[in-house]
């Protein structure tokens, strides 16, 4: 088991070699000069244009970036492996700060859309498969095309819109507390986006549990089991959901990855200042350090959790073997 973790870890190390230097390159040729736009919003009325062009010679210079592209690239790398993600533009400060400001409101949003989608679909998803072509499976199945058919986006504005018209829900918009700062307002806060993302995840893990089930179902073993008499729960939780659930955790990994680093719009409607917001601000200021840590730091931690999910195959099914 170490020798497989440790080649994974090398394995994976050229695929971040490669998305810092395609996230790099990208953010180089983007449209338009940060220095430039910073300077013109700072001072709009000057009209001297040799002062002008004067000043944002030295600001390039003074962030590095009068130096060739190429150059800049190998300097990036250098410094990454120091473990330095750079500097940001606006706030002087490192690229990363705003990464470990913003990730506990991304995890908690996160796990409790998680969770709410594992609460509802891992159920539904087996009551489906057992009680098939009957009017609850067509009603389950009708449920999961639906919230899978309907944006993320607009379910969460009518969420709240309704919610808010109707008064049934107060939505502490004007402050973000944590879940251990104020439970009470962070749960007021997050419990919509949660449960609004937890359901768009579950329905498709719901259709994928079903499919599964149902294959299980058909196996020797599982007629061997109902021929020896076994309680329905034990063959249903025991024997079939174990082995069923082998690529649902493939889905589930990635649907917490996604949502850890995918929650743009639930944090900009509702005010919440996680990791998805901060990145689109940076990106609109064109803020380029801070958008490089970013998504280097969101693409290693898709890395990893591919790895735990590949480990944990072998807890549910003991003839996946490591070597």
């Amino acid at each position: 088991m170490r020798t497989y973790i440790l080649r994974r870890v090398i394995v994976n190390i050229p695929v971040i070699w490669l998305v810092a230097t395609l996230v790099f390159f990208a953010t180089s040729v983007l449209p338009g000069d940060f220095v430039a736009q910073r300077i013109a919003a700072q001072d709009p009325t000057s009209g001297d244009p040799a002062a002008r062009q004067a000043q944002i010679d030295a600001v390039r210079k003074d962030l590095g970036l009068d130096k060739p592209v190429v150059q800049r690239y190998f300097i990036y790398l250098g410094n990454l492996l120091r473990g330095d993600f750079g500097i940001s533009y606006q706030t002087r400060e490192s690229a990363l700060e705003g990464m470990k400001e913003g990730l506990p409101y991304s995890i908690q949003l996160a796990l409790m859309s998680l969770v709410i989608g594992i609460v509802t679909s891992v159920p539904i998803g087996i009551i489906s498969a057992i009680r098939q072509d009957s009017l609850i499976d067509y009603v389950l199945r009708v449920f999961a095309i639906l919230v899978l058919a309907m944006p993320n986006f607009w379910l969460a504005t009518m969420a709240v819109l309704y919610v808010v018209r109707w008064g049934l829900w107060e939505v502490p918009i004007s402050s973000a507390p944590l879940l251990w700062e104020d439970p009470g307002a962070s749960i007021r806060l997050f419990i919509i986006p949660a449960v609004v993302g937890g359901l768009a995840s579950g329905a498709g893990v719901m259709r994928l549990l079903r499919s599964q089930m149902l294959e299980v179902l058909r196996q020797d073993y599982i007629r061997t089991a109902w021929a020896k008499g076994m309680r329905e729960r034990v063959i249903i939780i025991r024997h079939a959901l174990k082995n069923a659930l082998v690529p649902v955790v493939t889905v589930l990994g990635l649907t917490f990855a996604g949502l850890l680093s995918g929650n743009v719009v639930f944090e900009n409607i509702f005010a919440i200042p996680g990791v998805g917001r901060r990145i689109l601000a940076a990106i609109v200021a064109r803020d380029v350090p801070v958008v490089q840590a970013f998504v280097l730091v969101i693409a290693t931690f898709v890395v990893f959790v591919n790895l735990a999910i590949d480990l944990l195959y072998g807890v549910l099914d003991p003839r996946i073997r490591y070597s």
